[in-house]
């Protein structure tokens, strides 16, 4: 493959956003902007193919007209300045594109005058009405705000009308029950329509957004409908619905003290109370971070790295994750972390317990300390004597060094447990007891408890800054031939992603950061990202989604993966980073999702760097064979290229090479891979004993006999003649150095994919893997080895994490707008946060402008 021919910059299609003069259809407005419409069409029963045709109507006989003297000619030029351009072509073009019938073609309707009012058989609508507007025949009105009243040149009488969304019009679609009935979305969509469309008026009162629902609930007067938040289809957004003031403020039910976001809630006092707990946020203080299903901590890596290159301290404070050697290795790259080798679940009902604890011994209307909070759970601080051991069955609890909630001691009984270290006695010895065995160890648990809430051990709710994480979904995987695609949620394998949201809700960040593959948004028509949505806006968080391509931001893989955006109503919704680079295009895109994926639009002007390859990234590694199984070893030869420079000093000059070894192949593959001819391209069907068919299927040459190995097996095995009906080209391929690789996976078997080096007879080892996904040369995993592949292949690739960190730094700084799209600084990609001069603000429009870092 080569670079010239493969290597393209990743575009985005442009929507159409032409208003047409017709009758509104607003699921035919929403599908123009936005492709996942036409799964609820679908599901309705209705003809997705005619989604994009013209609404015929019953002729609708109402009395219309307008009402008092029009808006002077001054005032309505200066409103509605489109509206008067041209206006001896105007009826002409207007006849002209009627003529034509083509709808995606009519020119601008022109005004002859507007008007402030208009009479709609016998009711007065005023500028800025709200109203039901006609339906499709058997559906439902549709919502509206009257902004424009005008007569045309052409003596028509038309209205303006800015829709509202319900939850069930956006891309929640099927979970719009998790939203309030009463509750819509106003939007930026607009068209003209005739007057006699209207139907009846309608109360909708704006409101200010708060996550706490039971506040917010009191303070909605009456209305027919209430909004708080604007809806888009560009990247499925829901985001405030107007940029207030910003003055001091606290969020109702979170108590975080914002002092540079718009006023939520206005009857809430100030004094930063947290649901009890006092806690100061101010802009340039360390911001905190809890990593769930963190696996090794590529993910929150990369976001510290970037809000670090963007002025902002962001620290891992907390990571969960159920397998013990990706917590091990987070450990070790982050000894600040308290990492928690536990799954969700018990997290969450840890984190119940916690509190309940911190109010009984009245800590939650103190102001704690965020000191570090690592190796708290056995505090050096905290001086325990050991005397000798006393006699057999003699144990006095010494102090409490550990607290989880679950079934350490495997006996079935799941509640809270302390681990108990034995006064006389060393670590070896502590044990977990439940905290009914301990009644009379009061003072010991709350020694634990203060010494813990000081030290910050476990988040409390409001106390979070950022929540990331990928939870998994293994139900939606395509190796699952029984995935439930009726009801995905009731799918345990899918369940991770209720717990995910559950633990938003109960912390309340003030941003999330969720992470998935893209079969979310394939698998059931998006059923599982919708669900992520619905939870999140029925949260009063902001919220939007998109899909970014790991190789965009230099990397030579392509990796597409979701990410969704959510902040709460005090916060400036982040936006997504601009590719900074070229990619080998590989794979498809969600239909349904398309206008999601982050790229630049077509026609917009692009200085981007070349696509990284195979060489830039893994050229400077020393050789190794299929037989190394040392852990670490020095560098032998200086960095061949600026990615790998970056890679080797990002944390000081990294003297040696962690996991540089591949996966030990059997005797049999061994053998197998060295006879793979060291070219491009090379594969299985390079062996001896094959026929190429004309239709590209491989299979045996029965002419010839078949050729065995020394272990009587045949040299080329039935599997990979097999695999895809025998169309595949994968087992046993061969990578080549101007070559990318599709998506970095968790195994290094070569049975059923392109993996072995290009020049060496092994497959790639750990850390080439690990170069792969942007991991720093200095980051060290544990585990055995495959445990070390799983670690690398399930992680989010550094170098994407990192721009989103960048773009979360500076929306948390308030050097955001509310658009969609980030241009990240010139040459991000080498940027560290120690070589990086002061961001400067060169313009307002955080999608046009670039934020220069300096050479």
């Amino acid at each position: 493959m080569s670079p010239s021919s493969s290597t393209r910059t990743l575009r985005s299609r442009k929507s159409k956003e032409k208003a047409e003069e017709i009758s509104p259809n607003i699921d035919d407005l929403i599908d123009q902007h936005d492709p996942v419409k036409s799964k609820r069409k679908y599901k309705s029963g209705k003809d997705s193919s005619a989604k994009n045709k013209k609404v015929k109507r019953d002729i609708i006989d109402k009395e219309c007209r307008f009402i008092g003297d029009p808006i002077s000619d001054e005032e309505a030029r200066q409103r509605w300045p489109h509206r008067y351009k041209d206006l001896k072509n105007s009826e002409t073009s207007s006849t002209k594109s009627k003529a034509n019938g083509d709808d995606e073609e009519e020119d601008e309707n022109f005004a002859k005058c507007h008007f402030r009012q208009v009479e709609v058989d016998g009711c007065v609508y005023n500028l800025d009405d709200d109203a039901y507007v006609k339906g499709d025949k058997g559906d439902q009105d549709y919502i509206a705000k009257i902004v424009e009243l005008f007569k045309t040149t052409d003596e028509r009488s038309i209205f303006t009308a800015q829709w509202f969304f319900k939850a069930e019009d956006t891309v929640i679609e099927l979970h719009g029950d998790l939203v309030d009935k009463k509750r819509v979305f106003i939007s930026e969509l607009k068209n003209d329509n005739p007057l006699d469309c209207i139907t009846s008026k309608l109360n909708i009162v704006q409101v200010s957004p708060n996550v706490d629902t039971v506040a917010k609930k009191a303070t909605i007067p009456p209305c027919d409908f209430f909004f708080d938040m604007k809806y888009s289809p560009k990247y499925s957004t829901f985001s405030n619905a107007s940029q207030e003031s910003k003055d001091c403020f606290l969020v109702e039910g979170t108590g975080i003290d914002n002092e540079t976001s718009s006023t939520i809630s206005r009857d809430a006092s100030s004094d930063g109370v947290i649901s009890g707990t006092k806690v100061e946020c101010k802009k340039d203080a360390e911001m905190t971070l809890l990593d769930l299903y963190s696996g090794c901590g590529a993910m929150s890596t990369g976001l510290c790295l970037g809000a670090a290159t963007s002025g902002v301290n962001l620290v891992t404070r907390w990571a969960v994750d159920v397998n013990e050697y990706a917590c091990e290795s987070l450990k070790w790259n982050h000894p600040e972390t308290e990492v928690r080798n536990e799954d969700a679940e018990s997290f969450l009902s840890l984190l119940k317990e916690w509190r309940k604890l911190c109010q009984k011994f009245s800590l939650l209307d103190t102001k704690y300390s965020r000191t570090k909070s690592s190796d708290i759970m056995d505090n050096e601080g905290v001086k325990c004597e050991y005397g000798p051991k006393p006699t057999s069955g003699e144990f006095e609890v010494g102090k409490m060094v550990g607290i989880c909630y679950g079934d350490p001691n495997k006996l079935n009984k799941i509640g809270l447990h302390f681990k108990v270290r034995w006064k006389g006695y060393g670590p070896d010895d502590d044990t977990w007891e439940p905290i009914t065995g301990l009644m009379n160890c009061e003072k010991s648990i709350r020694d634990f408890v203060i010494r813990g809430y000081n030290l910050n051990i476990l988040p409390l709710s409001g106390t979070v800054d950022v929540i990331c994480g990928g939870p998994p979904c293994q139900g939606i995987s395509g190796f699952n031939r029984f995935r439930n695609k009726d009801e995905p949620l009731q799918d345990p394998k899918n369940y991770q992603l209720v717990v995910f949201m559950d633990i938003v809700e109960y912390l309340k960040p003030r941003f999330v950061l969720m992470e998935n593959v893209v079969d979310i948004l394939k698998f059931a028509g998006g059923y599982l990202a919708r669900y992520a949505m619905g939870r999140l806006v029925g949260l009063d968080y902001q919220s939007r989604l998109g899909m970014m391509v790991a190789g965009t931001y230099g990397l030579p893989q392509f990796r597409m993966r979701v990410f969704l955006w959510g902040a709460l109503p005090t916060e400036t919704l982040p936006p997504y980073p601009l590719p900074t680079h070229e990619v080998v295009v590989r794979g498809g895109i969600p239909n349904q999702f398309e206008q999601n994926v982050v790229a630049y639009d077509e026609e917009q002007p692009l200085k981007l760097e070349k696509a990284l390859l195979l060489e830039d990234a893994i050229s400077d590694l020393p050789q190794v064979t299929n037989y190394e199984n040392r852990d670490e070893f020095p560098h032998e030869r200086a960095p061949q290229t600026k990615f790998q420079e970056f890679i080797r000093s990002s944390k000081g000059e990294t003297a040696v090479i962690y996991d540089h070894r591949p996966l030990l192949l059997n005797i049999d593959d061994y053998q197998r891979v060295c006879r793979i001819p060291k070219k491009k391209g090379a594969n299985f069907r390079d062996l001896p004993g094959l026929v190429i068919h004309p239709d590209k299927k491989v299979g045996l040459d029965e002419s010839v006999e078949r050729e065995l190995l020394p272990s009587k097996k045949p040299l080329v095995p039935d599997y990979a003649i097999t695999f895809q009906d025998g169309y595949s080209i994968k087992p046993f391929g061969r990578l080549w150095w101007d070559e990318t690789v599709p998506t970095v996976v968790t195994r290094a078997e070569p049975h059923n994919q392109v993996i072995i080096h290009p020049e060496q007879d092994r497959v790639l080892t750990v850390r080439e893997n690990a170069r792969l996904q942007g991991f720093p040369d200095h980051y060290k995993l544990f585990g055995d080895i495959k445990e070390r592949y799983i670690q690398v292949g399930n992680a989010v690739a550094v170098p994407v994490a990192r721009a989103l960190g960048f773009v979360l730094g500076m929306a948390h700084k308030g050097l955001c707008s509310d658009q969609p799209l980030f241009t990240l600084p010139a040459k991000f990609s080498r940027f560290t946060a120690e070589r990086s001069p002061s961001v400067e603000r060169e313009d307002s429009d955080c999608l046009d402008s670039t934020l220069n870092l300096g050479q």
